[in-house]
């Protein structure tokens, strides 16, 4: 009887917790987020941790494998106000997205990346496919880029690991309104903890 209601409501409970636990329902959470998991420097995988990917062949890349130098970094700036991502600094094939609140109350995440394609896609949080361990941003389909032909990255995916000292960020291009065989994938460890 009563043990048995208990039991179940307790249970029921737990699970509700479980499943919310998995998702990030507020854009202002996912920023939260984002900062807890990213701030800091991170160094490119050793070439054989560059899982499904050819991206860190690339002659301007490959020479970062197996060192500490810094392949991503990113920082708070603007009063702490914009997330900035700076992707293989001091390289050609350097790149700049910056994450922030759409608007004051933050009713959306916004990402502009400033691409090495000469072009700055702008992408939105998905927090429907976003969880603790997986950020998805996706291109603003009300933008002309995201809309045209033009070759453009058309999603980020930014994945944690290992306690969150792996991350795996994908730029998923696009081309002729589908995706690309070989967009740029890379796998890195965190160098320090800030």
């Amino acid at each position: 009887g009563i043990i048995m209601k208990v039991f179940i409501i307790v249970f029921l409970f737990g699970m509700g917790l479980l499943l919310n636990a998995n998702e990030i329902q507020r854009p202002d959470d996912l920023f939260t987020l984002m900062q807890e998991k990213l701030l800091g420097n991170w160094r490119l995988s050793e070439a054989k941790d560059q899982i499904d990917t050819n991206s860190y062949k690339h002659p301007a890349v490959f020479p970062l494998i197996g060192t500490n130098k810094v392949a991503i970094t990113f920082k708070m700036i603007g009063g702490d106000s914009t997330l900035q991502e700076d992707l293989l600094p001091d390289t050609a094939k350097q790149m700049v997205t910056m994450y922030h609140c759409y608007d004051m109350a933050c009713s959306k995440l916004k990402a502009t990346h400033y691409c090495v394609k000469q072009n700055q896609p702008e992408l939105f949080a998905n927090t429907n496919e976003s969880t603790p361990n997986r950020i998805v941003f996706d291109c603003d389909m009300s933008t002309e880029l995201c809309r045209s032909n033009e070759d453009h990255v058309h999603q980020i995916i930014h994945e944690f690991s290992n306690g969150n000292k792996h991350l795996k960020t994908s730029y998923l291009s696009w081309e002729n309104q589908q995706l690309k065989d070989n967009s740029s994938i890379y796998h890195f460890d965190k160098i320090d903890q800030k």
